[in-house]
């Protein structure tokens, strides 16, 4: 009987060798004799212990990592095919606490399945949820999505099922439905990764929107940086298509769904949907103004619901297992699990999939375990480039959508980027108007003139010259930004400048903050 062994083809994974590990291993079992099935699964998202190697035994799968091509004869030596003793071994899989202290809804199958299995993704609940959708009224599908407290997990955190029942009850010629997989935050990998590791659930997710709302055409607009996720899904979308998910009677159902690979545009506000829908229809890449909503006139003019990949990719457990079993995770109107992604200055970076309600404090030590520099930690980055700067003081505060908007910070895509104290908060500030200068579409003046000027005023305080005017100054331009753009690039960007501002004004040279006057 063969051997079972898992090397995961998943980017991060990749970037540090899998390929030449997956290779060794291939090429030492041959030289030794031993018949092995050697299987590509996602990542578990245990960066740090990247290329992992899992190996079936009689106990369950063991994980040995970080494996080097250097280490594999060693390995082979030492019997890890069977479990066997050695340095790099981690244990069953499973028990890593780093894994066991998570709640894996949506990411329940990442690392588990070989991404391109239609068997394997099927053999653990795969496509249980887009049966259950068929048997169902549409107006109940949307139900079970509205009931489970859904919210975008794109940013936004709008309840997905009302998007899906607007779409739902507008008649159209035509209805589209749209992924937006531009994921541009820093710090953000889970839209690679499920679309890398675990396609056929996204492709599933959008398969039950289109058959909730009556729409026939799918898109999935991906980050043109993303070549592997790309290629995957593209082989995934021929696997589902040939196997009847997907076309014109998906699953003998006599409904139709079709669904189409679109690579983005190298654009950050490609991110924001209705310059999303610009480029899909050939234009350039810039902001709509609303109304109307996408919802009512989106693709081409049509009804479209849009939504991103996390948010797709968590309606086909919603339809297995019923609304109810979503909504028990979270808190408040923060419910179902969020891809928790720990990057920056960490010692161990990787996904984390936890219910609301987990505190930063609790991902920065008990799963990160510190700075990766060892140094204490000083800021941290929540929600993207255009999210606020989060102090220690607000560590303990609960990761909800509510309670973080409450001291005005946001959740965002669940991207986490940490600072250890050797940070400079005033460059960083000047770094998120830079940004907003560069990335900027140009529409709107805020936006466009205002990040510009922004970065001018950082430099005046930084530089000493008048330095309560110029914050003054500095704190009304960000007001006219966030009031004034037409959408979150220009809106959002005084965020992490003003949390940097109001949390560590000793970087300005400042002694406390200069507050807005009332």
């Amino acid at each position: 009987m063969s051997m079972r062994i898992y090397v995961p083809c998943d980017s991060a994974a990749l970037a540090v060798g899998a390929d030449d590990v997956a290779a060794a291993i291939a090429a030492e079992a041959l030289k030794l004799g031993h018949s092995i099935e050697l299987i590509r699964n996602g990542s578990r998202g245990m960066f740090w212990l990247e290329p992992l190697v899992e190996v079936v035994t009689d106990a369950g799968r063991m994980a040995y990592g970080p494996v080097a091509v250097d280490d594999v004869a060693g390995l082979f030596a030492a019997s890890f095919q069977t479990g066997g003793a050695h340095a790099l071994k981690l244990g069953l899989t499973e028990d890593i606490p780093y894994l066991l202290r998570q709640e894996r809804l949506t990411f329940a199958r990442m690392g588990v399945t070989d991404p391109l299995s239609l068997a394997d993704y099927q053999a653990h609940e795969g496509y249980a949820g887009l049966r259950r959708a068929l048997q169902l009224p549409a107006v109940e599908v949307v139900q079970q999505v509205l009931e489970a407290g859904l919210r975008g997990r794109g940013g936004a955190a709008f309840p997905a099922g009302i998007k899906w029942k607007t779409v739902a009850a507008l008649e159209a010629s035509q209805k589209y439905v749209v992924c937006n997989a531009d994921e541009g935050d820093s710090g953000t990998y889970s839209d690679r990764m499920t679309m890398e590791g675990d396609p056929f659930m996204l492709i599933e997710g959008m398969t039950i929107a289109g058959i909730a709302t009556g729409a026939t055409e799918g898109y999935v607009y991906i980050r043109s940086e993303y070549p592997h996720a790309v290629a995957t899904m593209t082989q995934a979308i021929v696997l589902a298509k040939a196997a009847g998910f997907l076309g014109n009677d998906v699953l003998g159902s006599g409904r139709a769904f079709r669904l189409h690979i679109r690579k983005a545009a190298g654009s950050y506000v490609c991110g924001e949907e209705t310059a999303m829908l610009e480029s899909l229809e050939g234009k350039r890449g810039i902001v709509r103004a609303k109304p109307p909503i996408p919802a009512i006139s989106g693709l081409f003019g049509k009804p479209s619901v849009i939504n991103n990949v996390i948010t797709f990719a968590s309606v086909p457990l919603i339809l297995a297992r019923g609304a109810d079993f979503y909504r028990d995770y979270g808190v408040g109107r923060s419910r179902g699990t969020l891809p928790i992604q720990l990057a920056g200055n960490i010692k161990y970076g990787g996904l984390v999939e936890k219910a609301f309600g987990v505190t930063l404090r609790e991902l920065l030590y008990d799963f990160g375990g510190g700075s990766a520099s060892g140094r204490p930690i000083k800021a941290v980055q929540v929600g993207g480039p255009l999210g606020t700067y989060v102090p220690q003081s607000q560590w303990d505060i609960p990761l909800d959508y509510e309670a973080y908007a409450a001291v005005g910070a946001v959740v965002g895509h669940g991207g986490i980027v940490v600072h250890d104290d050797t940070a400079d908060m005033a460059r960083l500030a000047r770094y998120a108007m830079e940004f907003c200068a560069i990335e900027s579409c140009g529409k709107c003046t805020p936006c466009r003139i205002g990040s510009i000027r922004g970065v001018e005023v950082i430099d005046r305080i930084v530089g000493g010259e008048n330095r309560p005017q110029q914050v003054q100054l500095l704190r009304d331009l960000c007001g006219t930004m966030v009031n004034g753009s037409l959408c979150a690039m220009g809106g959002m960007t005084p965020f992490p400048v003003l949390s940097a501002l109001d949390h560590y004004p000793q970087d300005f040279g400042i002694t406390a903050p200069v507050r807005q006057a009332a």
